[in-house]
């Protein structure tokens, strides 16, 4: 299946952020994204394994 590239403002919606945020923590590489043409594109991929990973390391971290 094709991943889907998304902008920096479905991105602030899908993570219910403000698209500052969202912006920000892109810039600071705390996102998963690239820069193509000086805009944001995120792969819905990308995103969903970035998710993944910060779930489990909350769980791992909150068990100690």
């Amino acid at each position: 299946m094709k991943s889907k590239l998304l902008t920096i403002d479905e991105v602030a919606t899908y993570l219910r952020i403000n698209r500052f945020t969202a912006y920000r923590m892109a810039t600071r590489g705390e996102l998963p994204g690239i820069k193509i043409a000086r805009q944001w594109r995120f792969r819905d991929k990308d995103l969903e394994r970035w998710l993944d990973q910060k779930s489990k390391k909350k769980q791992v971290g909150g068990s100690k």
